[in-house]
């Protein structure tokens, strides 16, 4: 029996279905919630009766420093931000390429990864060149043969979205670096789910959202700020940036020391205190048995359904293959209609990219794996 490292009965939602969709909206575990109604009655329902301005400056500290430690970063590198989205949407202004600038990035990668790239793109500030992720090939490999003289920044997930595709950051750093290009990183399909040493991969910003494998809510995210950017002024500073918030000064600019300036204003207090509790989940269950767990899974589920027509994209002795996104498709077969049959069947998976996405979390065990691979025989 494959046993989960977290604890099934902190996740009340297994009671009722097979959860295979931790990519997408993931399930919270009882830890988090119980932290985020503690914040909400004890503090946040009371205002600054339990909150002075000196706590509200504090607040993120916690968060940061949890963070560091699962990151293996410095804090002073760790922005709390209110979403992934935020600080990726203001890279194109932070990174300031010069008119004319080639950004590479991946056709199929999530849009928060290239949009603001290609809105750069429609004011003629620079191009933006795809490359495909093709299961024939290495997609760091490909990144890495379309850098050269002209490539301004690389802009990609750590692991993609719909294939599970994982891209290796340092590798791909070590190229960036070569050329003076610069690297923006998006890992919140990776974080939560294996060891992930953001704080060496030396990229100009990698981002986490809060949500998905950390276990948090959503309206809270992490930042990792590279050694180039921490002094810079933030493209669009707020007035949590400054040292002292509340010393609410309208006609300067102070900011903070590191990545606390790129704290905009106020968030999702609630979702902190989840996540702060998620992760502490994480760090006590270890990712190193994580990412073990979900290879483990993912080798038991691909073996019973090969033989009836579900191929993974990537086998998973390939290296650029991420255990905990199995990306699956089997000829003249409608995934919209298989994810309704599954959920009639009380099994909640995803469909990215005309195939069935099946998300390996820690709370996931065997039984989810036969109910599954049972639902999809009998399509």
């Amino acid at each position: 029996m494959i046993r989960p490292p977290l604890d099934r009965s902190h996740f009340t939602t297994l009671g009722d279905v097979v959860y295979l969709n931790q990519a997408s909206l993931g399930l919270i575990g009882q830890p988090a919630v119980d932290a985020m109604i503690r914040f909400l009655e004890d503090v946040g329902r009371h205002g600054n009766t339990q909150m002075s301005d000196q706590e509200e400056a504090a607040f993120l500290e916690d968060l940061r420093h949890r963070a560091a430690q699962l990151l293996h970063a410095d804090a002073d590198q760790i922005a709390v931000l209110s979403s992934a989205s935020e600080l990726l949407g203001q890279m194109p202004l932070i990174l300031d390429l010069g008119e004319g600038a080639k950004v590479i990035a991946v056709s199929s990668d999530f849009p928060a990864v290239t949009r603001p790239w290609l809105r750069l793109a429609e004011t003629g500030g620079c191009t933006v060149e795809f490359v495909d992720d093709s299961p024939d090939s290495d997609l760091t490999t490909d990144l890495i043969d379309r850098i050269d003289g002209d490539t301004a920044a690389v802009a990609v997930a750590s692991v993609q979205y719909a294939t599970g595709t994982a891209v290796d950051i340092p590798r791909l750093r070590a190229a960036t670096t070569d050329t003076g290009a610069r690297l923006v990183v998006d890992a919140t399909q990776e974080v939560g789910t294996r060891e992930t040493p953001m704080g060496s991969w030396g990229a100009d910003v990698t981002v986490t959202s809060g949500y998905k494998w950390l276990g948090g809510h959503g309206g809270v995210a992490i930042g990792v700020i590279g050694q180039r950017l921490l002094g810079e002024t933030p493209a669009l500073p707020g007035w949590m940036s400054a040292p002292d918030p509340f010393d609410f000064d309208s006609t300067s600019l102070p900011l903070a020391e590191g990545a606390r300036r790129y704290t905009q204003s106020t968030i999702s207090y609630v979702s902190v205190a989840g996540l702060t509790a998620a992760i502490d989940q994480l760090i006590d269950a270890s990712l190193g048995a994580i990412r073990g767990h979900a290879e483990e899974m993912a080798r038991s589920l691909i073996d019973q359904l090969q033989p009836h027509g579900w191929l993974p994209l990537r086998p998973l002795d390939d290296p650029s293959a991420a255990a905990h996104i199995v990306s699956l498709g089997r000829q003249d077969t409608d995934i919209t209609q298989v994810l309704g049959r599954l959920r009639s069947d009380g099994i909640v998976a995803g469909g990215r990219g005309g195939r069935l996405r099946v998300s390996i979390a820690p709370y996931n065990d065997e039984d989810d794996i036969t109910s599954l691979v049972g639902s999809l025989n009998q399509i």
